[in-house]
């Protein structure tokens, strides 16, 4: 288990006439963090630098650039930064915009550093692990007793598609899952059918 961030937020330091812009995003793969710097890169693209660095659970991944800043003086020290708070499947971009005064390796450190930790605090965050995603269809009649009796078991119903029946995508931990798939979850309701399984990074309460 780890911690992540659940919501993308940012934060702003000025250092000496340098502005330094920490944009903190939730991301559970490689590609989904390049197509995010893809976008910064965009909409930044008149700023000096655009430093980073992220952290992916699934194999253990871990990046970091100084995108032309001294060597060690920004991706690094963010990636130090979400080591120490013990986070994953989080990418932080400092962007810099230089006000002309030169800041020296340790004014470098320290601003990165400051940017990504005032970013981290601002967002909420939150337990992730290896959960289990499960589907079923279950009667109109039976909606309010099945949300409830799964909102007890911290599982989470992350999508409701009403038709004929109604189909609940919900997630939780794999103990809890598999608890409401081999028993009943109330005196008169029981999973029946299961119309998929599949493992994948959930929200631990």
């Amino acid at each position: 288990m780890f911690k992540t961030i659940v919501e993308n937020v940012s934060a702003e330091v000025i250092e000496k006439k340098s502005k330094f812009i920490a944009n903190i995003f939730h991301v559970e793969s490689v590609d989904e963090a390049e197509e995010i710097l893809k976008e910064l890169g965009k909409k930044y693209h008149d700023a000096r630098h655009n430093c980073y660095a992220f952290k992916i659970a699934k194999d253990n991944i871990s990046r970091a650039s100084d995108d032309g800043e001294p060597s060690g003086t920004a991706g690094m020290p963010i990636l130090n930064i979400l080591n120490g708070n013990d986070l994953s499947n989080v990418l932080v971009v400092v962007t810099r915009y230089f006000g002309g005064i030169l800041l020296g390796t340790g004014g470098l450190v320290r601003a990165y550093s400051e940017a990504t930790a005032k970013a981290i605090e601002k967002g909420h965050l939150a337990n992730q692990d290896i959960g289990l995603e499960i589907k079923f269809n279950i009667e109109y009649k039976d909606l309010e007793e099945y949300k409830y009796q799964l909102k007890k078991r911290n599982i989470e119903i992350t999508d409701i598609l009403y038709d004929e029946k109604i189909e609940i995508t919900a997630e939780g931990s794999v103990e809890e899952v598999q608890k409401i798939m081999n028993e009943k979850i109330s005196d008169r309701i029981a999973i029946n059918k299961v119309d998929s399984v599949k493992e994948k990074y959930v929200y631990i309460r």
